[in-house]
């Protein structure tokens, strides 16, 4: 069953795990404490390390705490889909995407709900916690990284015509409204795309995104999941992206969901 965080939203939080059994209490300790009632929803990979065991053990004494066992490491897209939908399943208002290795501050979860909790016509779907907005930031990042997020956004407004400034962020609040919009059975992006994809698909049917700043950290413990494989996916998907939606621009349709769903 659902609950109401503090700010009086009925939230899930979608938490991706590989190999996380270091980070997984320390997160949930901070999440609880920033959001006592909200609820969380481990979605673990066949973790060797133990993690779904680990978040197994935690559920049983902590009925916020539930968890969903994948039979292999089937990447972080998937794990978020599957979330979305058991979230909409169960009536949640928000369902939040939120890393388990630290780096994104549960702290600032309460701002992102609230950022998109109005009724009013045109109110934003989607929060993106952003670290490339004034009064966003990251620490412990090495130059190289910092580098490649600000030239992937970058990329990705000129590829794309968008005016957020960090789109590849992967801490986000979205409301039910604009997930049961989606056809989720047509989401096959991971990594960064992954992101870029959702915007894209809140963006089309014309909803609006909010950026909330946030301080970002690196991770202290494990090793983190980005790969070459990811960026190239991501910067050969955003390139067909941008020319399909500038061709049918120019053949005087507007890109949509469904044509977001084609590529």
């Amino acid at each position: 069953m659902s609950s109401t965080d503090s700010a009086g939203a009925n939230a899930l939080v979608v938490l991706p795990t590989y190999n996380e059994a270091e980070n997984l209490p320390l997160i949930l300790g901070r999440l609880f404490e920033a959001a006592p009632a909200i609820d969380v929803l481990v979605v673990d990979d066949g973790s060797p390390d133990g993690t779904g065991d680990l978040a197994e053990s935690m559920a049983a004494t902590d009925p916020r705490i539930h968890v969903q066992h994948r039979t292999g490491k089937l990447g972080l897209g998937s794990a978020y889909v599957l979330g979305f939908g058991w979230g909409l399943e169960r009536g949640y208002d928000f369902v939040v995407e939120m890393d388990a290795d630290g780096s994104h501050p549960p702290e600032r979860l309460p701002a992102m709900i609230d950022a998109v909790t109005s009724t009013e016509p045109g109110a934003p779907s989607l929060a993106i916690g952003s670290r490339w907005v004034p009064g966003g930031s990251v620490v412990n990042w090495p130059l190289s990284r910092q580098i490649l997020s600000r030239g992937g956004n970058l990329y990705a407004r000129l590829a794309l015509g968008l005016q957020l400034k960090d789109v590849t962020a992967g801490f986000r609040v979205y409301t039910r409204e604009a997930l049961a919009g989606m056809d989720l059975s047509t989401i096959d992006s991971k990594g960064y795309c992954f992101q870029v994809d959702m915007t894209l698909r809140v963006l089309d049917a014309g909803r609006g995104v909010v950026e909330v700043p946030i301080e970002f950290r690196e991770r202290e413990f494990g090793e983190s999941k980005m790969s070459q494989a990811i960026v190239v996916e991501a910067m050969l998907r955003v390139t067909r992206w941008g020319i399909g939606r500038r061709v049918a621009t120019l053949r005087g349709r507007r890109p949509g969901p469904a044509w977001v769903a084609e590529d």
